[in-house]
């Protein structure tokens, strides 16, 4: 598992982190965690998916017009790239 090594944090910081740790009941390495994944993958993120979908229902598009965009599609794999 990675790990990630944080130099020149401040003595105030570092005794704010171990507070809101002890606070949440558990280790000032768990609470990094915690404040990290947060950052990084907010839980009211919007997937691409969702996204797409509510596109389509705002723009009034019903299953007919879905499978006509289908039928359009170019189906054809697509080739991999090349860097030579």
């Amino acid at each position: 598992m990675p790990a990630v090594t944080i130099r020149n944090l401040s003595e105030e910081t570092h005794r704010a982190l171990r507070l809101r740790a002890a606070y949440h009941g558990r280790s000032t390495e768990a609470e990094i965690r915690a404040i990290l994944e947060a950052a990084v993958r907010p839980s009211e993120r919007v997937k691409l998916g969702s996204l797409l979908a509510a596109i389509g229902r705002d723009a009034g598009l019903s299953d007919s017009d879905v499978e006509t965009l289908q039928k359009g599609r170019d189906k054809t794999p697509a080739e991999p790239m090349t860097f030579e």
